[in-house]
Parts: C-alpha cells; sequence; structure tokens
C-alpha cells in the first residue's frame, strides 16, 4: 500500500504538471471560451476517461511496450497532432450560424465533446511517458501489489488534473459568456478555437514536448 508520505510527495510533483497548460488543458479551455461551462466540464470528464485508459496500459504494461518502440511512440504521437488538427479544420469551416447558436447544446453534441476530449488525452503519449518515467518512481515493490500502487496513485492524478481543470472551465467559461455576448467575437470565436487546436497539434508533431 503506498504511505502517506509517498502520497503527499506525488502529490506535489503532479500538481506541477498538472496545472502546466498541454493539449489537454488548452482543448478544456477552448471548449469553455467557445461552448460554455457545461461544454468544459464535459471535456474534464473527457480527459478523466483518457486518463483511466492510460492507467490501464500502465498496470498492463502497455505503455512501457510503447515507449520501448520509437516507431510506436511517433505514431500515437503524430496520431493525436493529426486529430488535433482536423478538429482545428473543421472547427474553422464550420458555419458562424452552428457555432453562435444560443440554444442548449444537443446530448450527442455533448457526447461527441467527451469523446474528443478522451481522444485527444488518450493519443497524448506524453502522458503515457509520464506513467512509465515519473510515475514509479513513487512505487515501491515492497509495499504491495504494483499494479494497486499504479492506480491509487493513477486515480490520485485523475483526482488532481480534475480539480485544476475544473478551475480552468470555470475562469475560461466566465471569459467566454463576456466575449460571446460581443459580436465580433462571435463571428471571430470558430477562428480563435479552431486555431488553438491547429497550433497544439503542429506544436506537439514538430516538438514533441507538450505535456498534460
Amino acid at each position: 500500500m503506498v504511505d502517506w508520505i509517498t502520497l503527499s510527495l506525488f502529490a506535489a510533483a503532479a500538481l506541477v504538471l498538472v496545472v502546466t497548460p498541454g493539449p489537454n488543458t488548452l482543448y478544456i479551455i477552448t471548449r469553455s471560451v467557445q461552448q460554455g461551462q457545461r461544454a468544459g466540464i464535459v471535456s474534464c470528464f473527457g480527459i478523466a476517461a483518457g486518463t483511466l485508459v492510460h492507467i490501464t496500459a500502465a498496470t498492463l504494461g502497455i505503455s512501457a511496450l510503447l515507449l520501448a518502440s520509437t516507431v510506436l511512440f511517433s505514431l500515437v504521437q503524430y496520431a493525436g497532432a493529426a486529430f488535433l488538427c482536423y478538429l482545428g479544420i473543421k472547427t474553422l469551416l464550420t458555419p458562424t450560424e452552428i457555432v453562435t447558436s444560443s440554444e442548449p447544446m444537443p446530448e450527442q453534441a455533448m457526447a461527441t465533446i467527451f469523446t474528443q476530449a478522451m481522444a485527444v488525452n488518450v493519443l497524448n503519449p506524453k502522458t503515457a511517458l509520464f506513467f512509465i518515467a515519473f510515475l514509479p518512481q513513487f512505487i515501491d515493490a515492497a509495499k504491495g501489489n504494483i499494479a494497486t500502487q499504479i492506480m491509487i496513485l493513477g486515480v490520485l492524478l485523475i483526482t488532481l488534473g480534475a480539480c485544476s481543470d475544473m478551475v480552468y472551465v470555470l475562469i475560461a467559461g466566465r471569459l467566454g459568456e463576456r466575449l460571446r455576448s460581443n459580436s465580433r467575437f462571435c463571428r471571430l470565436q470558430r477562428f480563435f478555437a479552431g486555431s488553438v487546436y491547429l497550433g497544439i497539434g503542429v506544436a506537439a508533431a514538430l516538438t514533441g514536448r507538450v505535456s498534460h
């Protein structure tokens, strides 16, 4: 079982990582500004679900296999970058009337936001790198089942990440409310959102240094 000292040290280190904007955080911020706090909250749940996938992969050793192969790691990295670029292009091509509609978003749209957020996280190989290079520093085989320790630390990471992301949602959502009341922003918001998605997609492809 993970002791309280290890949990405290891990929490402090993980908190620094999760508050640093990366593809996940920028996706949440953009959704919140563009479509409101509800969309941002749904995005948070999607990101958390993606982290659960990484936790499961790390527990089963899949992440280790991924990082052992430069080709596989690159494929996942470029797949994630391509997906973000796809979101950017799709947003840029979306008619302004749909983007700026004041009607409540249908459940199908919320499901799409959730799925996209999950995909952004799952296709972020840096999250897998976190579980293989960083998390093992806090694992001690003498303290019990390794898989259990990974799950405990992973759940703690999800909790910290969700708290951090919710703060971004609240701030970005309120900012978005003010911006969406501006007719000029309403005409330009799809270009703002599309540019952000394209930017982080290109950055992920070219540098490979983006984090949470």
